[in-house]
Formats: C-alpha cells, sequence, structure tokens
C-alpha cells in the first residue's frame, strides 16, 4: 500500500480522495507543513510516498503517471509529489524545511507539493515530470479557475488518452496498423483482469514454441498452425508492452523478460523450421543457423551504433540532415521503417511464408530480406559516422569495450602492445575476422590452416583494449567479431557434414547469442556489462573461436559433434544463471524494454 499526505483544507465536491483511493494509496489528511512531516514519520520507510494539495483538479490518468510510475524514484506533477523508498530522506528534509519555514502556519492557500518539488530540484534530485499532452493537472487558485479546470477534464477522455498512450510512438507499419489496433483493447481487457505483464509475456513464449513445435512436424496442416500461432504470439508480444504502459507495470523481471524472450521466441521457431524440414528430407539447419546468426548482427549493429552516438557531442552530418528531410514526407516514413524488416514485418513474412510455401523457401526470403536490410541500414550509419563531426564520450568507450567481449587471450596480450593499434581498430578487426573465417571455409575440415587464421585473430583481437575507442567506425567492431566467431562456428559445422554437427552449432551461437543480448541490455539499464569472472569463464569471443578451430582440427566430425554440444551446455549454463541472478536481484535496473524496430 502506498500513502497519500493530501494538505490544505479540502474542497466540497473534490473527487481527488477517491480517485488517489482507486490508485491505490491510503490518504491521510494534513493542514500544515508540520501535520505533513508528521504523518510522513508515521509512513513505514518500504512505501511510496505522495504529497497532493487537496486543491488538485486533474484527471486520474494524470495523477497515475505522476504518481505510480515505479521506473522514477521522484516524479511531480502540478500540485503533486510522489517518492519511492530510494528518494524518502531527500523528500523528508524537504518537508521539514518547509514546516520549519512555515512555523505551523495552516497552508490552504500554499501549495506545499510544488514548494516540496522546488526544493527537492534545488537539492539537486532528479525529478520526473510526465508529458501529460492533453490531460489536465492544476491547482485553481479560486472558484472560476476550479470551474474552468473542471470543464477541461471533462472535454478530454483519458480512458482514450491512456489507451492511445499505451502503443509505443515509433513502431513498424504492419504492427502500427495491423496489430496496435486491436492489441492494446486486449491490453486493457488484460488489466481490468489483473493480469501483468509478466503473464502475457510468458503466454507469448509458450505460443511460439508451441508454433515451433507445430513446424517442427514438418506437414502442411502443422506449417499452417505454425504461422497463425507465430502471428497470435506477436500480437501477446504487442500486448505486453501495451498493458505495462497502460497500467505502469514496470518491473527489473518484466525488462528481462521482455529483452530476451523476443529473440528466444524468433530462434525457437528456426529450429523448429529447420527439424520439420528435415522430416520432409531436407536439410535446413544452415540456412537456420545462417538467419540467426544474420539477425544477431544486425542487432549487434544496431547496439553499438546507438551506445557510440548515445551521448555524443556535435552529433550532425548531411547524411542525418537528408534522412530528417525525407522523414518530413510522411510515405517515406513507413516505407523506410518496412524495407528495414522490423520485427513486425519480419515475423508476418515468416508465418506467411511457413504456412503457404516450404521452410527452404522461408529461410531463403529471410536471409535475402535481412541482408538488404542490414546493408541499407549499416551502409547509412558508416555514412553518418564519416561526415559527423562528433567526440564520443568515454561511457560511449566503455560500453563498446564491453560490447566486444574480450577474454583472457586478448587482455594477456593487450600488456605486450598496448599503444600499437594507434589507427583504424574496425579495419584491423575486419581483416582478423576475415582470416578466421576464410581460414575456415577455404581449408578442409581437420586441416591446420584455420588453426594459423584462428591464432591471427587471437593476435590481432586486442585490438578492443589496446586504446579507448572514440573513432568514427569504432563501433563496427562488436558487430565485426560476433560476426567472426559466428560466422567461423557455423562454416566448420557445415565443413564437418556429419547429421547433428549443425543443430549443435545452432544451441552454441544461441547460447553466445543470449551472453550477448544480456550484455546489451544491463548496459542499456546503466547496470554495467555482466562480471568480469563471467566474461573469462566463457572465454571471450577470441577463447571460444580459437577454441572451436583447434577441436575442428583435432577431433573427427563426430568427435567434434559432440564437443559443440558440451560447449554449447557449459556456456548456457553459466550465462543463464548468472543473468537470472541478476535479472531478479534488487540490483537490476526497473525499466520496461521498448523493444527493437528490427
Amino acid at each position: 500500500m502506498s500513502t497519500a499526505i493530501l494538505t490544505g483544507q479540502p474542497v466540497p465536491g473534490s473527487s481527488l480522495e477517491g480517485d488517489l483511493r482507486s490508485l491505490g494509496f491510503d490518504v491521510r489528511l494534513a493542514h500544515d507543513a508540520g501535520d505533513a512531516g508528521t504523518l510522513l514519520a508515521a509512513v513505514p520507510a518500504d512505501q511510496r510516498v505522495a504529497v497532493v494539495d487537496a486543491r488538485f483538479v486533474g484527471h486520474v490518468h494524470a495523477l497515475r503517471l505522476g504518481l505510480t510510475d515505479p521506473r522514477f524514484p521522484v516524479a511531480a506533477l502540478p500540485g503533486a509529489v510522489a517518492v519511492q523508498p530510494a528518494a524518502r530522506r531527500a523528500l523528508t528534509g524537504a518537508v521539514a524545511r518547509e514546516s520549519s519555514t512555515a512555523g505551523g502556519i495552516a497552508i490552504a492557500t500554499e501549495n506545499l507539493a510544488d514548494r516540496i518539488t522546488t526544493a527537492l530540484d534545488a537539492d539537486g534530485v532528479d525529478v520526473h515530470r510526465p508529458e501529460l499532452g492533453t490531460l489536465v493537472a492544476a491547482v485553481p487558485a479560486d472558484p472560476q479557475e476550479r470551474n474552468e479546470a473542471r470543464q477541461a477534464v471533462s472535454a478530454v477522455d483519458d480512458e482514450a488518452v491512456r489507451l492511445r498512450s499505451a502503443v509505443k510512438a515509433r513502431d513498424g507499419f504492419f504492427t502500427t496498423y495491423c496489430i496496435s489496433p486491436y492489441s492494446r483493447y486486449i491490453a486493457r481487457w488484460c488489466a481490468r483482469r489483473g493480469l501483468t505483464p509478466n503473464q502475457v509475456t510468458t503466454a507469448s513464449l509458450l505460443t511460439a514454441l508451441i508454433a515451433a513445435g507445430c513446424a517442427a512436424t514438418g506437414t502442411r496442416a502443422g506449417f499452417v498452425a505454425a504461422g497463425l500461432l507465430l502471428l497470435f504470439s506477436f500480437v501477446l508480444d504487442c500486448t505486453d508492452g501495451q498493458l505495462a504502459r497502460y497500467s505502469l507495470q514496470y518491473s527489473t523481471l518484466g525488462a528481462w523478460l521482455d529483452a530476451t524472450f523476443d529473440r528466444a521466441k524468433e530462434y525457437a521457431y528456426y529450429a523448429g523450421l529447420a527439424l520439420g524440414a528435415a522430416r520432409g528430407g531436407d536439410d535446413v539447419w544452415a540456412l537456420a543457423l545462417g538467419a540467426m546468426v544474420l539477425q544477431t548482427c544486425r542487432h549487434v549493429v544496431d547496439f553499438s551504433f546507438n551506445e557510440a552516438n548515445h551521448d555524443a557531442t556535435a552529433n550532425t552530418s548531411p547524411t542525418a540532415a537528408l534522412s530528417d528531410k525525407l522523414d518530413s514526407v510522411g510515405w517515406t516514413v513507413w516505407l523506410r521503417r518496412m524495407i528495414v524488416l522490423p520485427i513486425g514485418e519480419r515475423w508476418a513474412m515468416i508465418a506467411v511464408l511457413t504456412a503457404l510455401t516450404t521452410p527452404r523457401i522461408t529461410f531463403y526470403a529471410l536471409l535475402i530480406g535481412c541482408a538488404f536490410a542490414a546493408t541499407y541500414t549499416t551502409a547509412g550509419r558508416v555514412l553518418r559516422s564519416l561526415t559527423r563531426k562528433a567526440q564520443r564520450t568515454d561511457r560511449a568507450a566503455k560500453a563498446l569495450a564491453d560490447l566486444t567481449d574480450s577474454g583472457p587471450l586478448a587482455e594477456l596480450f593487450t600488456r605486450f602492445i598496448r599503444g600499437a593499434f594507434s589507427r583504424g581498430p574496425a579495419y584491423i578487426a575486419f581483416v582478423a575476422g576475415a582470416l578466421v573465417v576464410l581460414g575456415a571455409a577455404l581449408a578442409p575440415y581437420g586441416s591446420w590452416w584455420p588453426v594459423l587464421g584462428a591464432a591471427l585473430y587471437v593476435l590481432l583481437s586486442p585490438v578492443a583494449l589496446a586504446r579507448p575507442l572514440k573513432g568514427a567506425l569504432d563501433w563496427l567492431v562488436p558487430p565485426i567479431y560476433r560476426a567472426a566467431e559466428y560466422g567461423t562456428v557455423l562454416v566448420l559445422a557445415a565443413k564437418a557434414e556429419v547429421n547433428g554437427a549443425l543443430p549443435a552449432a545452432f544451441g552454441l551461437v544461441a547460447a553466445v547469442a543470449y551472453h550477448h543480448y544480456d550484455t546489451v541490455y544491463r548496459i542499456r539499464g546503466n547496470a554495467g556489462a555482466p562480471p568480469h569472472w563471467l566474461v573469462r569463464a566463457i572465454g571471450g569471443h577470441e577463447g571460444r573461436t580459437l577454441l572451436v578451430v583447434v577441436l575442428a582440427a583435432l577431433l573427427t566430425a563426430e568427435q567434434f559433434t559432440v564437443a559443440l554440444t558440451a560447449l554449447a551446455v557449459a556456456v548456457a549454463l553459466l550465462v543463464l544463471a548468472e543473468s537470472i541472478r541478476f535479472w531478479v536481484s534488487s540490483g537490476a535496473p526497473a525499466v520496461h524494454d521498448e523493444g527493437e524496430p528490427a
């Protein structure tokens, strides 16, 4: 239970007290700052506290946005301020100062809540002020202003505003026009029945896993059912975020589930398609793994570029100006969002092709579409990076270094070559990645030539650690390393040419990719990268790549398959255990991820 301290003389006919109770607040009345301080001291330290002026007039949803959002330690509206336990001391100090200043004088005509907000601002406390749009939140000074405020409240349907704001402001064409017009009402239905976003997220995952199981049957009926269930899973995927925004149910566990389940659903579905194709005599595991590698690398490009420019200064370029100009023409916005094949368009395409064609055709279309989207977005970002004059921060450089996932071998060699890589980390990383992938691709299975390429890759891997990654194209270093590691595993498993090698490689890449996604979402939540012991334990990108290449040279194809499976299980157990420990702990960021356009 949260507590709301209502200050000043109650206004006859006001619904404020009932509105606060409907939002879960226990309402207590205070006539002056001294009373407010006494009531505040009686509230348990682990409860949220709101101070609200009794003359407040506004929409219930305005109060909900300002007083109940769990993401912000302190939030304020005109005439209201809410504080979570983390900022309780700051509130206590502000109320004590106001009580001392007022000297016990009644505050019926003064706004204690606004004075507290001003005091918190002066103390350097970060006070969140939600965007209200057409919603009303005011403290009228006289009856005429009160009447005008009430008329303004009556003129705006706050439930309609609440439904609209439940939908993300920026989304793909398919999601915006084919899903959100009705999924928002499903979200409201769920909210009214007490369902949580986490429950809807879990239902979406289970639906996608059932879809993957249907695809794995290899029958036409199974493929049709899989396509329909995949679309329904996406509807639920949209609904969970809309439910979180509609009811402001944000949580640490929800952040983790929402951030990781999208990838788990999509990649499990790839595996289901591959299994279904195998039942029909068509081996498409290489295509399934290639699709996962390509999609994961696309995301790493997105993450790295955004982190590199998150707080860059002088962040302008002719390319960015052209992009803004194109966005001013309405239809080009939707066209550009569609051609990057975001999750809505991508899942719709996969679902339709699964139902109407074969897994091989589905994967071909997916690979071609994602390759075009990756080329388009990466080329645009490279042009922006080369033409902008931006100074990147230490925070951005550290984030990029964490995203590279460099292990103990890279750290060891950094001691000997520090300062050697003074220019062009992205070019050096590209050469290193090309050496190991081409070595694996051009030599027959069991050859030691790929080991030489992997050794050179390891020797060049310290490029990410030799100096801060603040260059124009240094954001390319993490995705290059991802492509090199995943691509090497894919090529060697394909070269083995035995049953089970590619599925084992699929499992290994999935486990490592989960670790990389987990790293991204921790950084986004300002919680830092995973602990260093975990990165060391799973070898870093260079250690895993070298290990896989050496195993391919030493073992027979059948033994190599067993080794890949064992490595996949070991990595998955380590990263999942640490990830679960972190995301269910109190130290995880209490945010709800908005999802990736791609």
